[in-house]
């Protein structure tokens, strides 16, 4: 299926579903929707899920493999589709990142997405997926842990934070973000929105290229040396993605570190690139590439950030509504 650029819209206007929240023995698809994994990870991280109450769910052919892919695209993108067309599925999460994400977006029909609306979880590579979701069918999604990596792993998942997925009447993610520092001071409203930086810049100049207008925009990446990140950030800038953003929030930028000796910082570099825009800007928020504690953020919700240096909690991120439907139903734009 091909594929139309997306038309550019007031994020705070766009309305967008909210998939219904988890319920104890649901049923959780597994898909593969860029790179191969370690099947003693994916295992362990199914048996964690089990742990936690819920059912995995997941086709044999997620252990294909082409190049360093999880098999072909076509696999991937109508192992995604069915996922979200079979009924008993309630929630799809991702089995890890890597790199190919972004074949699927011409293969899917966001149509049928639309017309099932799921809790979807990943990040990283994943970032592709979750704007595109976002923008092109209108879903709420989540930027938090994965199967082979985060659930396979002791520690890697927030539960506090991911059993908003079963009370999202009660969401909020203040105490969540204790770690966090204050890069600017200020509050501001918007959509919640974004991912890992790279796979951000990466869809300028594409069909698919993110929508940041009213938004508190989400940056995290991981293993990126600060000269790096200070050149996504400029590109970003450049291409106006900055203009109408009415705050930032950073994450843990796990392993982006200058090299031994320099004297500055990564938040230098982030403020030597963003500090005169304005608006609020936090750091450390540990959702996505972190080491324990993986956070689960829902994208595409409206939400309030707060940034205050002289505060005991600097940085505070509240959700201004419930971040699911049950049944589905519309977010009321605001």
């Amino acid at each position: 299926m091909g594929k139309m650029k997306l038309p550019m819209r007031n994020a705070l206007q766009a309305a967008r579903t909210r998939p219904r929240a988890l319920r104890a023995g649901d049923t959780v698809g597994i898909v593969a929707p860029a790179s191969h994994f370690l099947r003693e990870h994916f295992l362990a991280g199914c048996h964690a899920l089990e742990r936690l109450g819920y059912r995995p769910f997941y086709l044999p052919s997620i252990f294909d493999r082409d190049l360093y892919f999880a098999g072909s695209a076509e696999r991937r993108g109508r192992e995604l589709e069915e996922m979200f067309e079979r009924d008993e599925v309630k929630a799809i999460v991702c089995a890890r990142g890597g790199y190919g994400s972004n074949y699927l977006l011409p293969l899917l029909d966001p149509e049928k997405i639309r017309r099932h609306p799921k809790i979807f979880v990943g990040y990283s590579d994943i970032t592709s997926l979750l704007t595109w979701m976002c923008d092109a069918a209108g879903l709420v999604v989540f930027h938090g842990p994965m199967v082979a990596r985060d659930f396979a792993e002791a520690d890697c998942v927030n539960l506090e934070a991911w059993s908003m997925l079963q009370n999202p009447e009660a969401a909020q993610l203040s105490d969540t973000g204790k770690g966090a520092t204050a890069l600017v001071n200020g509050a501001a409203h918007g959509m919640l929105y974004g991912g890992c930086v790279s796979m951000l810049v990466a869809s300028l100049g594409t069909p698919y290229e993110i929508q940041t207008d009213d938004t508190i925009l989400f940056l995290e990446d991981v293993n990126t040396r600060p000269y790096q990140l200070d050149r996504m950030l400029m590109q970003l800038k450049y291409a106006g993605k900055f203009d109408r953003v009415r705050g930032m929030l950073f994450g843990a930028m796990t392993n982006c570190l200058p090299e031994t000796g320099q004297p500055y910082t990564l938040q230098d570099v982030i403020l030597r690139v963003v500090g005169e825009l304005g608006i609020p800007i936090g750091f450390g928020f540990p959702s996505g590439h972190v080491d324990a504690g993986n956070t689960i953020l829902p994208l595409g919700v409206r939400a309030s950030l707060r940034v205050r240096h002289d505060d005991a909690q600097p940085v505070r991120l509240d959700f201004e509504a419930p971040v699911d439907a049950a049944p589905a139903r519309a977010e009321a734009a605001r």
